[in-house]
């Protein structure tokens, strides 16, 4: 039985219109399929959802994300590898289902498969805690990730998850950092890491695994859910369509602000609408970013890497900065100031701060 979002409920009816005009058989026994009454339906769904999903906001975009019919990492690794050998253990407390990890082969070459996992009924789900790694699972990640490093093999890891698991378990065995360490790892790796984004993207359990990020195209990225976001400025959980607008948490936006590089088009109504298609597109991104890597030396990887993340948020600073003094005029006295204060802003910056420690200290 197919899953609606409630924006979707004049689909919902159309579709199940649609299904009824397929079955060949009704109240007066076996009847004629009108062809003609389908296709004209067909094409009424396929233009309501364009229009729907082309317009959808914020918090619409978190839940399609969450879409529990969507295309889980289990299903990306099932379709886009071969000969995916399944790797368990973090070698010092137990194994975690919620990350699927493993060497495999793609196109022909080694990569390594990382994927948090979600499951997709209530058993794999409980059995795969919602996505949700416990400290083994990040450990886990760190030292197949070292292992890779080592033998030149690139990562390409699958985020889907609402966050690390909170539980005082996982609290006493270092949960912070063991997401710590694995974002240290991801960063300095010298091998081609490609992270995609193909649900929800939460909270530092995401962050800790996704260091060069492409995201599907209704997926989300953000520091907290909505809901927690809504709760902690609002202390209202139903303001999370205000939380969702506020954190710039969907791809368009982050692609915006660099955060991401690419967006990988998702089929009409979604991912879960037309999953080969989205393997397809999947698999093409993939050759892509490989090739491309090739270019490069493992040093040229890092440094590349290392360039992108430490220039995040670096121009749009200055630029609000620079906006400031927009209204000066090139001419006037006031432009010889705007100079001094762009060429000597550092130093003026440390004199102020001096000062105002001086000052401190006086009282």
């Amino acid at each position: 039985m197919k899953s609606y979002l409630e924006f979707e409920k004049n689909i919902k009816v159309l579709e199940e219109e649609l299904e009824k005009l397929k079955d060949p058989f009704n109240k007066e026994g076996l009847s004629e399929v009108d062809t003609d009454k389908i296709s004209h339906l067909q094409k009424q769904i396929d233009d309501k959802l364009k229009v729907s999903y082309a317009n959808l906001n914020q918090w619409q975009k978190t839940q399609v994300a969450r879409h529990e019919e969507r295309p889980k990492a289990k299903f990306f690794i099932e379709n886009l590898f071969t000969n995916f050998i399944n790797l368990s253990g973090d070698r010092h407390f137990s194994e975690d289902e919620a990350v699927l990890t493993g060497f495999a082969e793609f196109e022909g070459k080694s990569v390594l498969v990382l994927g948090q996992e979600k499951g997709e009924d209530l058993d794999s789900r409980l059995k795969r805690n919602f996505g949700m790694m416990r400290p083994e699972g990040y450990r886990k990640c760190i030292r197949l990730m070292n292992l890779a490093n080592k033998f030149n093999i690139p990562v390409i890891s699958f985020i889907d998850t609402p966050g690390a698991y909170p539980g005082i378990g996982a609290e006493q065995r270092g949960q912070a950092e063991a997401i710590a360490s694995s974002i240290e790892c991801c960063m300095s790796l010298k091998v081609p890491i490609i992270s995609i984004i193909i649900g929800e993207g939460g909270s530092g359990g995401a962050i800790a695994l996704a260091s060069a990020n492409i995201m599907l195209e209704n997926a989300i990225y953000s520091v907290i859910s909505p809901e927690g976001c809504a709760s902690i400025l609002w202390r209202d959980p139903s303001k999370s369509l205000e939380a969702a607008k506020a954190m710039k948490l969907t791809a368009t936006e982050l692609l915006k602000m660099q955060i991401i590089d690419e967006i990988i088009t998702e089929p009409v109504g979604g991912a879960h609408r037309n999953k080969d298609q989205m393997i397809s597109t999947t698999k093409e991104i993939l050759i892509k970013y490989l090739e491309e890597f090739n270019k490069f030396s493992r040093d040229e990887i890092f440094e590349q890497r290392k360039e992108k993340f430490l220039n995040i948020g670096k121009q749009k600073s200055f630029n609000v900065f620079s906006n400031q003094f927009d209204w000066i005029k090139e001419d006037s006295f006031f432009a010889s100031i705007k100079q001094f204060i762009f060429k000597f802003k550092k130093g003026l910056f440390i004199i102020i701060s001096l000062t105002i420690i001086g000052l401190l200290f006086l009282i």
